[in-house]
């Protein structure tokens, strides 16, 4: 080297030295954060795949904590529809108590009803105070509304539906009877009078869903007695008579209820002497000695989806939705081939148990009112007729129907819990889960792209700090050496 202006040398070891210094500020960065992508020219595609991941992550702990707190909710309602169960037990066990009349006083009686009294209060008080930060659960405030549902649905129960954000947003629901629900049916053949050929009394076997009965009939017995004797038993036996429009000389027995359960039986036991009296229908030209017929469910579509049904109830449970209906029986509707068409206009409880927030990630479901004026159904009746001068007290009212509400209103409460413990465990908790593991992966991956491997980085810190000296150690030696022209001045 004989040029001292310009030292390449030293200029060759600064860039050197400053490319091994950047290294190690590098190396030092990544295990001080942690983190091998701390800016965007650490690694532009790691980058934006990192943040990807992350805000999913942030999504998928949103969602889970969404699902914690829809559970909790579903607690507190479920805690309340208990202690109504309990409340319904304890009604149950003062109706059997009253019912029992020859053994109890009127002064029992009246202090029974006004147990019943506040019961009855109590319920309706825990369902207005059942509440998840201040939200009311049980008071009808999660349950659904429907619009342009006809009198030919008796009863309609909307357990969830998926309904857009959009303002006026509804579900149509459509309901075709394919084939109608019907009694069992069984015919006498009496005439006016059950005459017998003069042969003394005739004994029948009466059989049906709640009971069996003998009937004896004297010849010469009339149709109406004979009508009214099986009425009386009617309630017993779940099966009513009445005169048959198509053949006035026969008597028509059916079963009370509608479906396929519901049955009647006829048999003779003796004393028919002109023959069997027992056909299967109006028109029925061959008699036998036993006869038994059984209802038929009713065979129906809602929205397209074949409905599992059990007499005149039926339900379709989708995705989009869970609605249960009840055909009024003495309407067109109950008719092969009818249809009716109603809507869900709103309601519900919502929760959102997907890190997106879309339709397809919301979840509803519906908690029906608990309250008295609710609990039981418009056939039986509900279970504020129990009240003091209801139509079902326990001191002057109908004793039967009280206890048939109670039952209904048990089922229906138990129903609305089975409900809540299925969502709470099939889709909460299973949410839960899926979730949970979705965000252990998606955490695993984002680590994989963004997270210091420290092993590897300690031994490049190890190599860029001996690059480093050696840099300097160079530096200093391209420094010095211009000093050797030196020598050349003497």
């Amino acid at each position: 080297m004989s040029r001292i202006n310009t030292n390449v040398s030293s200029m060759l070891a600064q860039r050197v030295l400053g490319i091994q210094n950047q290294g190690l500020v590098g190396n030092l960065e990544r295990l001080s954060t942690g983190l091998k992508i701390n800016r965007g020219k650490d690694g532009p595609a790691a980058l934006i795949a990192s943040e990807n991941l992350r805000s999913e992550q942030r999504s998928l702990t949103a969602a889970i904590g969404n699902a914690q707190r829809a559970d909790q909710v579903l607690n507190v309602a479920e805690g309340g529809l208990q202690e109504v169960n309990n409340l319904l037990l304890e009604l149950q066990s003062l109706v059997g108590e009253t019912a029992n009349e020859a053994g109890t006083s009127t002064e029992e009686k009246e202090a029974n009803q006004l147990q019943i009294d506040s019961i009855l209060q109590t319920i309706d008080r825990v369902a207005n105070s059942t509440s998840f930060q201040g939200i009311k659960l049980l008071n009808g405030n999660f349950d659904y509304t429907t619009s342009g549902v006809s009198s030919s649905i008796s009863d309609v129960t909307v357990n969830s539906a998926k309904l857009s954000n959009t303002a006026g947003a509804y579900t149509t629901i459509t309901v075709d009877v394919l084939t109608s629900a019907q009694t069992a049916e069984v015919y006498l053949s009496t005439g006016s009078s059950f005459l017998n050929d003069d042969g003394g009394s005739i004994t029948l076997e009466v059989t049906g869903q709640d009971g069996v009965q003998q009937f004896t009939f004297a010849s010469g017995t009339s149709q109406a007695s004979i009508i009214a004797a099986i009425n009386t038993f009617s309630e017993a036996l779940g099966v009513s008579a009445i005169q048959n429009t198509a053949d006035t000389a026969r008597i028509e027995l059916r079963s009370t209820k509608f479906g396929g359960s519901p049955f009647v039986r006829v048999k003779e036991v003796e004393g028919a002497t002109a023959g069997s009296v027992v056909f299967a229908s109006a028109t029925e030209t061959t008699a036998v000695s036993d006869l038994k017929d059984f209802g038929r469910n009713a065979t129906v579509l809602i929205n397209g989806v074949q409905a599992i049904t059990n007499g005149l109830a039926a339900r379709v449970s989708t995705d989009g939705f869970d609605v249960s209906v009840s055909l009024d029986a003495t309407t067109s509707l109950n008719t092969d081939g009818a249809s009716s068409t109603f809507y869900i206009t709103g309601g519900g409880a919502d929760f959102n148990l997907s890190p997106k927030v879309n339709l397809a990630g919301k979840v509803s479901l519906g908690i029906e009112t608990a309250t008295t004026g609710n609990l039981g159904d418009a056939i039986e009746g509900f279970l504020s007729t129990l009240k003091s001068g209801g139509t079902a007290n326990v001191v002057n009212g109908d004793l039967t129907k009280a206890q048939k509400i109670i039952d209904n209103s048990i089922k229906q409460v138990s129903s609305m819990r089975g409900r809540l413990g299925a969502f709470q465990k099939n889709t909460v908790g299973a949410t839960i889960n899926s979730l949970s593991i979705a965000l252990e992966n998606t955490a695993a991956a984002e680590s994989v792209i963004r997270d210091t491997d420290f092993a590897a980085e300690t031994a490049a810190l190890t190599r860029q700090q001996i690059l480093a000296q050696a840099a300097t150690q160079s530096l200093s030696i391209a420094n010095a050496q211009p000093q050797a022209v030196l020598s050349l001045l003497g």
